[in-house]
């Protein structure tokens, strides 16, 4: 579901501007911390047996409004901030964990006045892609940015200007051009078939794919929809089969509804070529295929693809994530797909994960890797997760951006030994 924009209120921290939510104080983003984990504060959240929770950053460390980010070297976070849902507010933020809180040099700003920039991956030619909501660009990892264009001229307006980025395991980076409006419902209230926003030369509520050339220049050749009918990607991965081949995966934010549990939220298989039913056709909670309010008697829902699994409405995916094949097999995190779920709702506040079959595919129960985000008075606020990552040592790196908070689950310490009793 669309995420709510954050309102300025004018409070400064840590030296810096900062934007809390409606309502919210400063206070109220800020975790109770007890004990420790991983060497930082420890906070209380529902994470896997024998692992914990630990604050690594947060607003009084300039955090505004994190969404992805990714370790480049060990102990060195790259940080994608939007800063709020306003144009060129945003900034790529480099944070050292191997550095104290409160010490000079552990955030700096690698660059600023950003356009509401989401996506953030590595590429094949060892690059850092970054998605603004006009275009993409990258630079190599160093010590300051080398910013070089590579896709320009995206829209960036409407309801839905994020661009969210993933590379596919053969070397192609797919691209979000999420859909203007919520339910093509134009200014006089009309939802026109054919919509308008599906059509011509650059389809919006589409999945993109680019191409490149070899190495080491890896231009750009072509970019192309590779799907359309998904309103809006922000949680795009893909998984490979034992046998070698891939799939490609789309975490699909539906419709806003007023109901509780209409329409589904839906984990999609992309295929080339295919439509997944935005606007005329929607998921019920089962997953069945039925037409989209305003396109009733419309609708030909046989003619798009039906979803792989149907989600609980308005949990709001805003990633996906595989986990690394170099996790060790006793990991709580390992041979499974995460999806983190973003939504306000009590359904929502949460990272899950489905294990992955021989064939690549989410498969069995779901399981709540990370919950527990329900406010709690002198606890917690109201947790909002947008963006995880995997280190290089197998533990899991979460950003929340409403709480503007950098989070850490690792493998719990061992209790220390009880002293040995002296004998007479």
């Amino acid at each position: 579901m669309r995420t709510t924009a954050l309102q300025a209120l004018g409070s400064t921290l840590a030296a810096a501007t900062l934007l809390l939510p409606a309502g919210a104080t400063a206070a109220e983003l800020l975790y109770a911390t007890r004990g420790s984990c991983a060497g930082h504060p420890g906070i209380a959240l529902s994470v896997p047996t024998g692992w914990c929770a630990g604050l690594v950053a947060d607003a009084r460390d300039g955090l505004r409004m994190p969404r992805r980010l990714l370790e480049i070297a060990p102990g060195r976070f790259w940080i994608v901030d939007m800063g709020n849902w306003e144009p060129r507010r945003g900034r790529l933020l480099e944070l050292r964990t191997d550095i104290a809180a409160g010490q000079p040099g552990r955030v700096r700003v690698l660059a600023s006045g950003l356009d509401r920039p989401h996506g953030l991956a590595r590429g094949p030619d060892d690059r850092i892609y970054i998605g603004e909501a006009g275009g993409v660009w990258r630079t190599p990892i160093g010590d300051h940015v080398q910013r070089e264009n590579v896709i320009t001229g995206l829209p960036a307006d409407g309801a839905h200007p994020l661009k969210e980025l993933a590379f596919t395991p053969v070397g192609r980076l797919l691209v979000n051009l999420g859909s203007v409006t919520d339910a093509c419902r134009g200014d006089d209230q009309q939802q026109p078939r054919p919509c308008p926003e599906i059509t011509g030369p650059q389809p919006r509520a589409a999945v993109y794919e680019a191409r490149f050339g070899a190495a080491p220049a890896f231009a750009l050749q072509s970019f192309k929809p590779l799907a359309t009918g998904l309103r809006n990607s922000l949680g795009l991965a893909s998984t490979t089969a034992r046998d070698g081949t891939h799939r490609l995966w789309q975490a699909e934010n539906s419709v806003d509804y007023r109901d509780t549990r209409l329409p589904a939220e839906e984990l999609n298989e992309l295929r080339e070529g295919a439509s997944y039913g935005w606007p005329y056709c929607l998921s019920d909670a089962r997953g069945n295929a039925v037409p989209a309010r305003g396109y009733e008697n419309r609708a030909r829902c046989s003619e798009h693809v039906a979803p792989h699994a149907a989600w609980p409405a308005h949990v709001a995916p805003l990633q996906l994530l595989v986990a690394p094949n170099t996790l060790d097999t006793e990991s709580p995190f390992a041979g499974r797909l995460l999806a983190v779920w973003h939504g306000y709702r009590a359904s929502g506040q949460r990272i899950v994960a489905w294990r992955l079959d021989k064939q690549g595919q989410p498969t069995g129960p779901r399981e709540d890797v990370v919950s527990g985000w329900q406010v709690q008075a002198g606890v917690r606020p109201l947790g909002a997760p947008a963006g995880a990552t995997f280190d290089s040592q197998g533990r899991l790196w979460i950003v929340e951006d409403r709480n503007r908070s950098l989070i850490v689950v690792a493998p719990a310490p061992s209790p220390s030994p009880s002293p040995a009793t002296a004998q007479p």
